[in-house]
């Protein structure tokens, strides 16, 4: 079952971020606090939103949290999806496609005419899971990325 995630959910959500990114090898990254999450999912102004996949027992297997992005291509808005992820133990059981047809059928009711996402270029289970559901690669694309220090020199230089 998937469902849209609560405020209730956000302990989970985050200790699952925390597993994605220790998977990822990048747990020293994984700064966001709960507070943080929380008030990005369902502040005053939520520019975040998430969706939670349950086992049998209702339990949370997993998680997507995504938001809207634009394509000045196509006109429309779309999907990106910055996390995905099953718990391991939970694997297998159709949760993470069932996370990735759900946000399919919010860009079709929506009219966004694109979902993209990042996978690392290592982790070969996932990205022979995405292919096996049409998805394919950009790979004449390279994602750039300003954080830290870099971010703020830049940030604070004067207009």
């Amino acid at each position: 079952m998937i469902r849209t995630a609560t405020p209730a959910d956000v302990p989970v959500i985050h200790a699952m971020i925390r597993e994605l990114a220790d998977y990822e090898k990048a747990l020293h990254e994984a700064r966001a606090t709960e507070e943080q999450l929380h008030d990005a999912l369902f502040g005053e102004h939520p520019a975040l939103f998430g969706l939670i996949a349950e086992d049998e027992s209702g339990a949370p297997a997993g998680f997507a949290l995504w938001f809207r992005n634009f394509s000045t291509w196509r006109g429309t808005h779309g999907i990106y999806l910055e996390d995905l992820y099953v718990s391991p133990d939970k694997r297998g059981g159709g949760h993470g496609k069932a996370l990735l047809t759900e946000l399919a059928r919010i860009c079709v009711e929506r009219g966004y005419h694109r979902m993209e996402w990042s996978v690392l270029d290592w982790n070969e289970p996932s990205i022979g899971f995405y292919k096996s559901l049409g998805a394919v690669p950009m790979d004449e694309w390279t994602v750039f990325r300003l954080t830290d220090d870099a971010l703020v020199e830049l940030g604070s230089t004067p207009r």
